[in-house]
């Protein structure tokens, strides 16, 4: 999915790192595709799930800590599936990403691997997500095997909307309802407002995030919420990540957790207000360093869960 970028330069494919030092030649273009070696995507698809796992365990009498091996798989998962969404998005938006500098050169856009070969790729990711899917309870088989109507439908947002953040909100969070699920084997309200959370979150991340491609995207004719908000987005900022503060509060009371879920929102309300302050909307590697940090944000909510 296109969040999961990350670079340093004009083009968003690196050079000299593990990939490079590592890999046989033939694996690299396919490392490079699944963005192996650009773990944030798969942080922040993991994360939620984690979320979930943690609040579920929360209300068993049975559970202190979350289990491990949910987490394990919901790792493996979130790798493989941001994997596969990569993929998708690369081959549906080949021909956009050939025109923009930053990703000219990935290996679909630049014509290192075909599409019949990045098919066959993707084909082999989505076996892997479902060998991963298939150790869970029924219910969350079946709700995690919904969630691909949001990946295959992703990529075309940008086309047709000024929104397509809120659709990879809708994505991304969906392991906070599956990795609820896992643990108590049905859907209840405080998933769905953890959930929302995560929407909202996502907004604000992603919003910063399409502001490094602003000036290609109106060239070439893709819509963003960057585009859509221009010189309101901080105000916009303070909306979405406000709404995700709440919304995570109130997932909160529903259980009366301590003082300590408490002191985590407040480092998470600390981190939203440095980024909105801070970030430079028109520095394409600034905007970049502000999305990475949300991996902290997401990972400061987990502990606060567990050890609430």
């Amino acid at each position: 999915m296109t969040t999961a970028h990350e670079t340093e330069t004009a083009s968003d494919i690196s050079s000299g790192g593990w990939i490079d030092r590592f890999m046989p030649l033939p694996f690299r273009p396919y490392c490079r595709l699944a963005r192996l070696d650009r773990p944030i995507g798969t942080w922040l698809l993991m994360l939620p799930c984690w979320w979930g796992v943690a609040l579920a365990g929360g209300t068993r009498s049975d559970q202190y800590w979350p289990d491990i091996w949910l987490l394990v798989l919901f790792a493996a998962g979130s790798l493989v599936m941001r994997g596969a969404g990569c993929t998708w998005n690369d081959i549906v938006d080949r021909e956009y990403d050939a025109r923009v500098a930053r990703t000219a050169n990935r290996p679909l856009a630049s014509g290192l691997i075909s599409v019949r070969t990045a098919t066959a790729f993707l084909i082999f990711q989505l076996l892997l997500g479902l060998a991963v899917l298939l150790q869970f309870n029924n219910y969350t088989v079946a709700l995690g095997a919904a969630a691909l109507v949001l990946v295959f439908t992703y990529p075309f947002m940008k086309r047709v909307t000024y929104w397509p953040q809120a659709f990879l909100g809708l994505t991304f969070n969906w392991g906070a309802l599956v990795g609820w699920t896992a643990v108590d084997g049905q859907l209840r309200w405080p998933a769905l407002t953890l959930y929302a959370a995560g929407f909202a979150w996502t907004l604000g991340y992603d919003t910063i995030y399409a502001h490094q491609d602003k000036e290609d995207d109106a060239l070439i004719g893709i819509k963003s919420s960057a585009l859509k908000l221009g010189d309101r987005t901080k105000t916009y900022l303070w909306l979405f990540y406000a709404s995700s503060l709440a919304l995570l509060a109130v997932t909160g009371l529903a259980f009366e957790y301590s003082w300590v879920y408490t002191a985590a929102l407040v480092i998470v309300a600390i981190g939203f207000i440095w980024q909105i302050i801070y970030v430079d909307l028109d520095d394409a590697r600034d905007c970049l360093a502000n999305f990475r940090a949300n991996r902290w944000v997401g990972l400061v909510v987990f502990i606060g869960l567990v050890l609430a």
